[in-house]
């Protein structure tokens, strides 16, 4: 069966996080696919529990941050693959393709990489404000714990 790249970067950038692009490439044994679905179902219920607990949730931000992870790692891979040449990208995943059936990137391959650096990158710089934001709030509390 013949991967396409357009589909596998698709998968990365509209479905983040669940390893469905891992799963499309290697199949459903494959072992790194199920550790980025089980981070990203961590990071929901971490993110249920930041909310609960009005940010000050340690396990919360724990659980957060795995989702997180499991997301960038998703719009990494899809940079990554979706800018190797043509011919590596048959090499590994289409050997059985002959010279008239390789692989062609065109605009919607190069579009869905544009894409996951946009997202990658906002959500990034995003969760990161957020971060810190919380980090000195905190701080900030506990300071005036101590001085009164």
């Amino acid at each position: 069966m013949k991967k396409y790249k357009f589909l596998f970067c698709a998968l990365g950038l509209l479905l983040p996080g669940t390893g469905l692009n891992g799963f499309y490439l290697k199949g459903p044994k494959f072992f790194w696919s199920w550790i980025q679905l089980f981070a990203l179902i961590g990071g929901i219920a971490g993110w249920f529990l930041l909310k609960e607990y009005r940010f000050q949730s340690a396990p919360g931000w724990v659980l957060i941050t795995l989702g997180f992870i499991a997301m960038e790692a998703s719009w990494l891979t899809t940079i990554t693959f979706g800018l190797r040449p043509d011919e590596k990208w048959d090499a590994q995943f289409n050997p059985q393709l002959d010279a008239s059936q390789a692989t062609q990137s065109r605009w919607p391959t190069i579009l869905t990489v544009i894409f996951s650096l946009i997202l990658g990158a906002g959500v990034m710089m995003t969760f990161l404000a957020i971060s810190f934001e919380q980090y000195f709030v905190s701080q900030i509390s506990e300071a005036r714990k101590i001085s009164q």
